[in-house]
């Protein structure tokens, strides 16, 4: 089974790759792709997919914390 992987772009969407099932609250599944991008800032018209609205208009830069002894 390939790995998952979630990227956190900058000022932008979550990124997904690998083999995962989105589904809604209901259970229900959304179509399978090997690679999508999650809407983060709430602007998308293609939620839960992010359709680039946030551009210009959303900041957000995330950082994975370094780990201990690293600077």
């Amino acid at each position: 089974m390939e790995k998952v992987t979630i990227k956190v772009n900058d000022n932008g969407s979550y990124r997904i790759t690998g083999d995962v099932e989105l589904i809604d609250a209901e259970g229900n599944a959304f179509p399978a792709k090997p690679a999508f991008s999650l809407c983060r800032c709430g602007m998308s018209a293609n939620m839960p997919y992010c359709d680039a609205s946030h551009k210009g208009k959303f900041e957000s830069r995330v950082r994975a914390p370094k780990p201990e002894g690293q600077e």
